[in-house]
């Protein structure tokens, strides 16, 4: 099971499930629960109420950074995991030019993206200023790209066109967990 921020980060982890896992993407989702913000305390109150007693029940609770590194809840032995992102958010995960690109059809040749992504993006390396980088901002329906481009960004479209190798490590990283959770080590 998947505890979420909201709506958009479950279409996002969804796709890229079906991208990492896709025999096991569906039910993944088919269960998920969306906080309403991140809402760590949430998660474990939703886990212990309806799972604490079943036995091989197991979650994770994926988390923006955000604003910083807040404490999470002791999970006091239930195997519900916490899994919060190096980057301020999920969105951060989607700038991937040629995703983009590919998500919005646009030609080949077309590198706009790429300018944006060199103008208001900080370099690939530079995971510090990745974690302060407000992608949201730059991805939301008024924001600079969109605004650049000319349309909406589709975010869960983005995401299900980034190919496997385009993913960030971090995205690879949580998938790892969900793989532990569905078959843990013997």
């Amino acid at each position: 099971m998947f505890y979420v921020e909201g709506p958009r980060d479950r279409s996002i982890l969804r796709a890229w499930a079906y991208r990492l896992m896709p025999r096991r993407a569906r039910a993944l989702f088919q269960a998920s629960v969306i906080l309403g913000g991140r809402r760590p305390e949430r998660a474990l109150l939703h886990f212990e109420e309806r799972f604490a007693d079943v036995p091989g029940a197991r979650a994770i609770c994926v988390l923006d950074r955000d604003g910083g590194d807040d404490a999470l809840p002791d999970v006091n032995g239930h195997a519900l995991r916490f899994f919060t992102w190096s980057r301020r958010h999920i969105e951060s995960y989607l700038l991937v030019p040629a995703a983009i690109r590919r998500a919005l059809q646009l030609p080949e040749g077309d590198r706009r993206v790429e300018r944006l992504m060199l103008e208001l993006v900080p370099e690939a390396g530079d995971e510090s200023a990745w974690r302060s980088l407000d992608a949201k901002r730059l991805l939301g329906r008024r924001g600079p790209i969109p605004l650049a481009l000319g349309q909406s960004l589709p975010l869960a479209r983005i995401a299900r066109s980034t190919r496997e190798s385009e993913l960030h490590p971090d995205v690879h990283a949580l998938f790892g967990e969900v793989r532990d959770l569905l078959d843990p080590p013997l």
